[in-house]
């Protein structure tokens, strides 16, 4: 379950990143970064601890 919140979150947080390439808006772009790479991080830091 957790990994699908993470999942979702890495699609929101690249169709933020388009959305905001297309609407010119850089902080829509900095905000989905961030969430993919929050949930990147959080998906590692599951897998590392499950071993």
């Amino acid at each position: 379950m957790k990994y699908l919140v993470a999942v979702l979150a890495i699609a929101v947080g690249v169709a933020a990143v388009v959305y905001g390439e297309g609407d010119d808006s850089p902080g829509l772009q900095g905000i989905g970064g961030v969430l993919v790479i929050g949930a990147l991080a959080f998906c590692v830091r599951m897998a590392r601890r499950s071993r």
